[in-house]
């Protein structure tokens, strides 16, 4: 996997939820890194994907706030990326260091 580390490649990896990126991300140099190159199963990878199609569901973007219930959307969407990354540390182990960067967005706005 290519990123903007020093070494071109990392050991570091973050699960994250972001509008229009891939959900793996360089935990060093902070790269979106492409899903097709992290060496994880298919339907892994699918169940990210799917993951990260939500992400922001709990905000009304026209109007710059959250939706009626958008904190408890956003802490189900954070419990379901706590759940993939487990899965992806499963897959990975001994390989990379994996860890979860939560979406605190939703309380920005309370």
């Amino acid at each position: 996997m290519k990123c903007l580390c020093e070494q071109g490649v990392t050991n570091e990896l973050k699960v994250e939820g972001d509008v229009g990126a891939d959900p793996i991300w360089c935990n060093r140099c902070h790269c979106n890194l492409d899903i097709e190159e992290v060496p994880i199963e298919l339907d892994l990878k699918l169940e990210l994907m799917k993951w990260i199609k939500k992400y922001g569901d709990w905000m009304d973007w026209d109007e710059d706030k959250i939706v009626p219930s958008g904190v408890e959307l956003e802490i189900e969407h954070n419990k379901k990326g706590w759940k993939l990354t487990e899965k992806v540390q499963k897959q990975l182990e001994g390989k990379y260091k994996v860890s979860f960067s939560p979406s605190t967005f939703a309380n920005t706005y309370k």
